[in-house]
C-alpha cells in the first residue's frame, strides 16, 4: 500500500495543537507526508513540520507557563483587533525561519482571506513566515496583515479545511484533520495535575481582565468562537462532500477553547488518541 499522504490541517485556535499529535501518529504508522495545506493554526503547525521543527514547537508549547502566555499577548487599541501579535510571532520565529515556501522539501500551502477584495488567498511561494502570519489573523482578535491592495485575515473565514488546495501525487492518500469537528468529546486519561491550577488561574484572570462577561454561561471569546465555528462548519461540510478524504480525523471542538494554549499536553494527547482510532480503522479496511 502506498503510504504517501497529502495532509490537510484545519484552523481552530488552540485546538490546532492537536495536529501535532495526529502527525506523530501518522509518522509512527509509517506514513510519508509529501504535501501539506493548512489554514490558521493548521498553517502554523504545517509550516513548522515542513521546516523540521515540530518537536521543538511541541516542547515549547507544553512548557509555556501562565505568565509566559500572558506576556505574549501585546494588547492594542486598534479597531481591527485587540492583539497586535508582534510578541507571539517574534517568539514563533525560532520555529519558522525566513525560508521561502518554494524552497521547502515538501509541498506546502497556507490559506488566508482577503477581506477587502472578498477572495481566498493561497500562499504557495514567498516567505513562509508571512504566509502563516496572514493565515492566522483571527478577525477582531489579531490585527490583520495589510498590503497596498489587500487586507488579509484568517483563512478559516473562507476555507478552513483546504482539501482543494493540497498538492496531490499519483496514488497518494488524502488525510484531513478537522480540529473544530462537531462531534462528542470524551476526556482522555492524561494526567492534568501538573496543569490544573495554572489553567484555572489563567482562565479566571483572562476573563476578568479582558473578556467582559456577556452572560453567566458565555464570555466574549466564547461568543466569537462559537459564532465563527457555526459558520465554518457549513463550509467544511460542502468541502468534505466535494473532496472526500481517505482518512478524516475529527477532533471535537469541545476538546478546548479558542485560546486554551496552556492545555497543550492534553490537546496533543487527545489528537493522538483520535488519530490512532481513525488511522487504525483505515488500515483495517485495507487489510
Amino acid at each position: 500500500m502506498n503510504k504517501n499522504i497529502a495532509l490537510v490541517l484545519s484552523g481552530g485556535g488552540a485546538r490546532g495543537i492537536a495536529h501535532i499529535g495526529a502527525i506523530e501518529v501518522l509518522e509512527e504508522k509509517g506514513f510519508n507526508i509529501t504535501s501539506i495545506s493548512g489554514t490558521s493554526m493548521g498553517s502554523l503547525v504545517g509550516a513548522v513540520y515542513a521546516l523540521g521543527k515540530l518537536t521543538e514547537l511541541k516542547e515549547w508549547l507544553i512548557n509555556l507557563g501562565k505568565l509566559q502566555v500572558l506576556q505574549l499577548v501585546d494588547f492594542t487599541f486598534a479597531s481591527q483587533g485587540f492583539v497586535k501579535g508582534d510578541k507571539i510571532f517574534s517568539e514563533l520565529k525560532q520555529f519558522i525561519s525566513d525560508a521561502n515556501i518554494e524552497d521547502l522539501d515538501i509541498n506546502y500551502s497556507a490559506i488566508a482571506t482577503d477581506i477587502l477584495n472578498k477572495r481566498e488567498i493561497v500562499f504557495t511561494e514567498g516567505p513562509i513566515f508571512d504566509a502563516v502570519r496572514a493565515s492566522i489573523s483571527i478577525p477582531s482578535v489579531f490585527t490583520p496583515v495589510e498590503t497596498n491592495s489587500s487586507i488579509l485575515i484568517d483563512g478559516g473565514m473562507i476555507n478552513n479545511l483546504p482539501l482543494d488546495r493540497v498538492k496531490r501525487t499519483p496514488g497518494d492518500i488524502l488525510v484531513a484533520v478537522d480540529v473544530i469537528a462537531n462531534v462528542p468529546f470524551y476526556e482522555t486519561e492524561v494526567n492534568e495535575t501538573k496543569f490544573a491550577s495554572k489553567v484555572n488561574e489563567f482562565r479566571g484572570y483572562f476573563e476578568e481582565k479582558i473578556a467582559t462577561r456577556i452572560s453567566s454561561q458565555l464570555s466574549y471569546f466564547d461568543i466569537i468562537d462559537k459564532s465563527v465555528n457555526l459558520m465554518i462548519e457549513e463550509v467544511v461540510k460542502l468541502k468534505l462532500a466535494k473532496y472526500p478524504p481517505d482518512i478524516l480525523i475529527n477532533v471535537s471542538q469541545d476538546a478546548s477553547t479558542l485560546f486554551s494554549f496552556y492545555k497543550a499536553e492534553e490537546i496533543i494527547a487527545y489528537g493522538k488518541e483520535v488519530a490512532e482510532e481513525q488511522i487504525e480503522n483505515y488500515l483495517n479496511s485495507k487489510s
